[in-house]
C-alpha cells in the first residue's frame, strides 16, 4: 500500500484547532481531494512536471463533484486527464453506505414519522430538498448492487471456520415498531481470508430462523464447515447442529466467562477469571480439563452455581483446543463479529428506527460490504498451510471425515 504525506491547509488547522464543526468537513475534503491527486499520478505514472519514458497522459484540470457525507455535502476537485480517462473507486466505496444512510434518513422525513430536527439534518446532508420520487430513484440505483452482493455465490472454496453471532435492531412494519434480529456470519476460507458470508433481518433469534439463515448460506455455496463459533443461543446451537452435521461447535468463551461469573460472589470473580483463562490457554483439551477439574474441587462449595454452568458448558468451551495453537485465540471467541456489530450499531443510533425492512436491509449490507471489500484487499487472516498439514494427519490416523470432534 503507498503511503501519502497529507498536508493541510492554514485555514483547516485553524477551524480544527478551534474545536467548531467546520474543521472536520474541511479536513476531510482536503484528505479526499489529496487521495484524488495521489490516484491521478499513479495512473499516469509520473510526478507533476515530470517526463518519463513510462509517463500514460498529461494532466488536465479538475472538474467539481458534490460527496454526500453525515459532515455536510462536501464539494471535491476531480483530477482530469488529457486524451484519458480518470478513474476511482472513492466515491463508489465511500458513498453507498453514507447514501444508505441518508436514504434512512430521508424515509423517516417521507413517512412523516420524524422530528423536524432530522428533516433539516437530512437536507443539509442531501444539499437539496428531496421528495417520495427523489428516494425511490435512489433506492434503485443503490438496492440492485447490495441485493447482488447479499445474495453472491459462495461457492468455489471451501469455508473451515464459520463465526456467528446477533443483534436486535428496531424497524417500523406495518405502522408498529417491533424488534428484529440481525443474523450476521463470517467465514475464512480456504486460503486464509476473511469473508462476509452473509445476513439476514429475522423477527426472532429462534432455532427456525437460524436454520433458515444457514439453509440460505449453503444454498449460496457455503461449505466444508470444520467449526462454528457462537454464543449458547440454544435455537442457534440446534441450528448449528442440524444444518453443520459432523461440525465441531465452539461456544464463545468470552460470553461463557460471562455466564459463570455471573453466579459467582463478587468477591471471587477476579481470582476464578483468573483461573478460567489458564483452562482456556492450556496446551491442550486433557490439560484443560484437570484444570476444570481442580476449579471444581476449590470452588464447588464457595460458587456451587457457577462451578455447574463450568461443568456443563467445558467441553463445548474448549472445542477449539482440538485446532493447531496458532489458530485456537482467533476462533475461541466472536469478538470479530462483535466488531462489526459495533459499526453497525454505530449507525443505527442515527436512525434509532428504521423506517422500513428494505432500509435496514439496505444500510447494513452497504456498510458490510465495504468491510468485505477491504478484508478482501487486506492481509490473510491466517496462514492456512499449517490447517491444512494438520487434517491431512487427522485423514492419515484413520479420520476420514477430518472434521474436529468436540
Amino acid at each position: 500500500m503507498t503511503r501519502i504525506n497529507f498536508t493541510l491547509s492554514e485555514d483547516t488547522l485553524h477551524h480544527l484547532i478551534s474545536g467548531d464543526d467546520k474543521g472536520i468537513s474541511l479536513l476531510l475534503r482536503e484528505v479526499l481531494n489529496q487521495v484524488l491527486e495521489h490516484q491521478r499520478t499513479e495512473q499516469i505514472d509520473a510526478a507533476h512536471y515530470e517526463r518519463t519514458e513510462t509517463r500514460r497522459g498529461l494532466r488536465n484540470g479538475y472538474k467539481p463533484r458534490k460527496l454526500i457525507t453525515r459532515v455536510g455535502t462536501l464539494t471535491l476537485r476531480i483530477p482530469q486527464i488529457r486524451d484519458g480517462v480518470f478513474s476511482t473507486e472513492l466515491f463508489r466505496r465511500y458513498q453507498r453506505s453514507e447514501q444508505a444512510l441518508v436514504l434512512a434518513l430521508m424515509e423517516m422525513v417521507v413517512n412523516g414519522v420524524s422530528t423536524r430536527k432530522v428533516a433539516r439534518i437530512t437536507e443539509e446532508l442531501c444539499g437539496t430538498e428531496f421528495s417520495a420520487s427523489t428516494v425511490s430513484n435512489l433506492c434503485k440505483q443503490l438496492d440492485p448492487i447490495v441485493e447482488g452482493w447479499k445474495n453472491r455465490s459462495l461457492a468455489g472454496q471451501a469455508f473451515p471456520f464459520v463465526l456467528v453471532d446477533a443483534l436486535v435492531i428496531k424497524i417500523r412494519d406495518n405502522g408498529r415498531v417491533r424488534p428484529h434480529s440481525t443474523m450476521l456470519a463470517i467465514g475464512i476460507n480456504s486460503e486464509g481470508h476473511r469473508e462476509i458470508l452473509g445476513f439476514q433481518i429475522g423477527d426472532s433469534e429462534s432455532e427456525s430462523s437460524w436454520t433458515g439463515f444457514f439453509n440460505s448460506l449453503k444454498d449460496r455455496g457455503l461449505s466444508g464447515v470444520d467449526l462454528v463459533v457462537s454464543d449458547d443461543h440454544r435455537g442457534l446451537v440446534n441450528a448449528v447442529q442440524t444444518c453443520f452435521q459432523g461440525a465441531a461447535w465452539q461456544r464463545c468463551q468470552t460470553h461463557f466467562t460471562k455466564n459463570i461469573l455471573d453466579k459467582c460472589p463478587k468477591s471471587l470473580q477476579a481470582e476464578l477469571k483468573a483461573r478460567l483463562r489458564t483452562v482456556f490457554e492450556a496446551s491442550n483439551t486433557e490439560t484443560a480439563r484437570k484444570l476444570a477439574k481442580s476449579i471444581h474441587e476449590e470452588y464447588a462449595d464457595k460458587a456451587a452455581r457457577a462451578v455447574e454452568i463450568l461443568d456443563q458448558g467445558l467441553e463445548d468451551a474448549i472445542a477449539v483446543l482440538a485446532l493447531p495453537e496458532y489458530y485456537r485465540r482467533k476462533l475461541r471467541t466472536t469478538n470479530s463479529v462483535e466488531r462489526l456489530n459495533e459499526e453497525i450499531r454505530r449507525r443505527e443510533r442515527v436512525i434509532r428506527i428504521f423506517p422500513n425492512p428494505e432500509s435496514a436491509v439496505r444500510l447494513l449490507g452497504a456498510m458490510l460490504m465495504e468491510h468485505h471489500e477491504e478484508w478482501s484487499e487486506g492481509r490473510r487472516y491466517f496462514d492456512m498451510s499449517e490447517y491444512w498439514s494438520w487434517k491431512k494427519e487427522q485423514e492419515l490416523a484413520g479420520k476420514v471425515d477430518c472434521r474436529i470432534s468436540a
